[in-house]
């Protein structure tokens, strides 16, 4: 019985298997979305060619397809037109058939000409990559050529890998189920805080709330493999990073706002919801024990999400019972109003630089003086935002 090319132990097949769809999956996080989707960084031709050639072997996917929907999804997030969304669809359709919701959305020529501007149309995509099957086909050949049948059972792995770590895990789990370091407006979640397995897309909410971003890992305890590759290509002159989410910067000596105030705000609006609504749960969730004691009924799950989502998200039911919720309390009303005000500072298109630094420095002084603890604590602190 033939038995392919590499005589293998039993771990040198688990190894074979690791190492291509592993390659894979680097091609996926770095050039296809880091490089072509969001252009956080430059790649060398020879880095370039070498993904679509291995993708166009290992999955059979173009370009301009997988650059369309992903773009389209960030413009569409968590909306009937989000091309693959649990909170649509359905945590299971998006998880079990997220590969299918991809074919189906690549089939969408509006999609296409929409989102996928910018990606390669030369010769070799449209009369090489194009043809998806001859690449999955070659590929199922040399992997029985060198190993023999299980090479078959190996194929199988590859071409479920992708389907279902990043079609299905990644817009599945990563927009139903982790932790959030930052609160943008859709439902984006970090895994795990370490990206191994897929490159580094475990980190999905640090990649929404800096979409543009060539490195995914945030805090100091978060890992993103793909960046570590990022760097490698970088220091062998294949790559150029491009753009990185900015780091926040405290001036602890500033003691009233400016424009620099203001721009550091803006700029991490997302960090500063996030971390009022830190700062505030504890008051929340006194407030509410006394309400409870008072036998006033409300609802403690909504009452938490409440403090993460902007109102204006909400829809009009839940906007009126969150009126009515709030009003029970002083304390929940300055913090909610104080909430929705914060927010409206990177909403408002029409005042001047000047306008928003007045408004930020008199949202601090009311802050100051609202008798809340944990809300001056956290206006002193964004007083010194640099």
């Amino acid at each position: 019985m033939y038995t392919g090319i590499l005589d293998l132990p039993w771990w040198g097949y688990v190894v074979y298997a690791l190492v291509i769809t592993h390659i894979t999956i680097a091609a996926v996080t770095i050039y296809l979305h880091r490089h072509s989707a969001h252009r956080a960084l430059d790649l060398h031709p020879i880095v370039s060619h070498f993904f679509r050639f291995w993708l166009w072997l290992t999955t059979g996917m173009l370009t301009k397809h997988w650059t369309a929907i992903h773009r389209k999804h960030h413009a569409k997030c968590e909306t009937v037109d989000d091309p693959h969304s649990p909170q649509i669809f359905g945590i299971r359709k998006v998880l079990m058939q997220g590969a299918e919701l991809y074919r189906q959305e690549g089939r969408n020529k509006d999609t296409l000409e929409r989102y996928g501007y910018g990606t390669p149309d030369d010769w070799l995509e449209r009369n090489v990559y194009s043809h998806d099957r001859y690449g999955i086909a070659i590929m199922l050949i040399t992997n029985v050529i060198l190993l023999g049948p299980i090479g078959i059972t190996i194929f199988a792995v590859q071409m479920l890998w992708i389907p279902f770590l990043a079609a299905g895990v990644i817009n599945g789990i990563g927009h139903f189920w982790g932790y959030r370091n930052f609160q943008p407006e859709d439902a984006s979640r970090n895994i795990v805080p370490w990206g191994i397995l897929v490159g580094g897309e475990e980190l999905h909410n640090n990649h929404h709330a800096y979409a543009t971003s060539a490195k995914l890992s945030n805090r100091w305890y978060e890992f993103d493999i793909g960046w570590l590759y990022i760097r490698i290509l970088e220091t062998f002159g294949l790559a150029r990073v491009k753009k990185i989410a900015p780091k926040l910067i405290l001036d602890r000596s500033k003691t009233s706002c400016d424009l620099a105030t203001l721009q550091a705000v803006v700029t991490h609006r997302y960090e500063v919801v996030s971390k009022y609504a830190a700062s505030l749960r504890a008051t929340c969730a006194q407030e509410l024990q006394s309400l409870k004691g008072k036998a006033v009924d409300v609802d403690t799950g909504k009452l938490k999400r409440w403090l993460h989502i902007d109102k204006a998200a909400l829809p009009a039911a839940e906007l009126e019972q969150r009126e009515a919720t709030i009003k029970q309390s002083t304390v929940l009303t300055t913090v909610y109003t104080m909430r929705d005000d914060l927010a409206q500072l990177w909403q408002r298109s029409t005042a001047s630089k000047e306008q928003l630094v007045k408004q930020l420095e008199d949202w601090c002084h009311r802050a100051e003086s609202s008798g809340i603890e944990a809300l001056e604590q956290f206006s002193r602190r964004l007083r010194s935002y640099a």
